[in-house]
């Protein structure tokens, strides 16, 4: 028997009473698991198993299948402020197919699920999205093994000193010096504030007061860095991206 707290991503209807529940853990990553009579009785999951709520999940594999049975839960954070803001609650959405994505059914990152955590309690209350939004992109990437290279040109290899702008190449990941490539739409810019910021975000915990020292400037050259990152390293547009504005 397992006791984890556990993150639920999304529940699905199985059979006649029963739930399919997807839930990320700190300790064994991202599973799937039956609740039997979850939806003919709450008794043993009461409230705790909505999309996002943190829970104490007790659980146990199935012989010879990839599938756990859940025996019971117990709510420990619901995040109701995240549920009465449709905004809120399209980038938690966005923020676990990201989370899903980048990590496979029984990959463990006790990072990504305390990531996860935090986030949605930041969504909660009153950090702006848009800032959050690029916290957790960067972040989640750094994580999933496709952090950003700031260290040297992609290039010629020169190490990036944080003077002059840095250009931003998806192709390897990382920044080029001006000397060795131009800034355009498909290969957009960083001064080195916004270089050094992001590069810091990518290592450093969720902080509030992180985002005092960004200015629109900065927070616009992230913004466009970062989504070509995304779609150029996952392969694809997340289908949650569509709501986000």
């Amino acid at each position: 028997m397992h006791v984890s707290e556990s993150i639920i991503a999304r529940t699905w209807e199985f059979g006649e009473t029963d739930l399919l529940v997807s839930f990320f853990t700190a300790d064994r990553g991202r599973l799937k698991g039956v609740a039997k009579g979850a939806r003919k009785s709450s008794r043993r999951f009461a409230n705790c198993l909505d999309s996002f709520c943190l829970t104490r999940l007790e659980y146990e594999r199935k012989s010879g299948r990839d599938l756990y049975f859940l025996h019971s839960g117990k709510l420990i954070h619901g995040f109701p402020g995240l549920r009465t803001d449709f905004h809120a609650l399209s980038l938690a959405s966005y923020m676990v197919e990201l989370a899903e994505t980048l990590f496979p059914l029984g990959v463990a990152e006790p990072r990504m699920f305390t990531l996860l955590k935090n986030a949605f309690s930041a969504l909660a209350g009153d950090m702006k999205k848009e800032q959050l939004r690029v916290f957790f992109e960067a972040k989640a990437l750094a994580l999933g093994g496709y952090g950003i290279n700031f260290e040297r040109c992609c290039d010629c290899g020169r190490s990036y000193a944080g003077e002059g702008r840095a250009v931003f190449k998806q192709k390897k990941g990382g920044i080029a010096c001006l000397k060795c490539e131009k800034e355009s739409a498909r290969l957009p810019g960083l001064d080195p504030d916004a270089a050094r910021e992001l590069d810091q975000i990518q290592t450093t915990p969720l902080d509030d007061a992180q985002w005092a020292t960004l200015t629109d400037t900065m927070m616009d050259e992230m913004k466009k860095v970062l989504r070509l990152h995304l779609r150029y390293s996952l392969g694809k547009e997340l289908k949650t991206a569509r709501y986000l504005a």
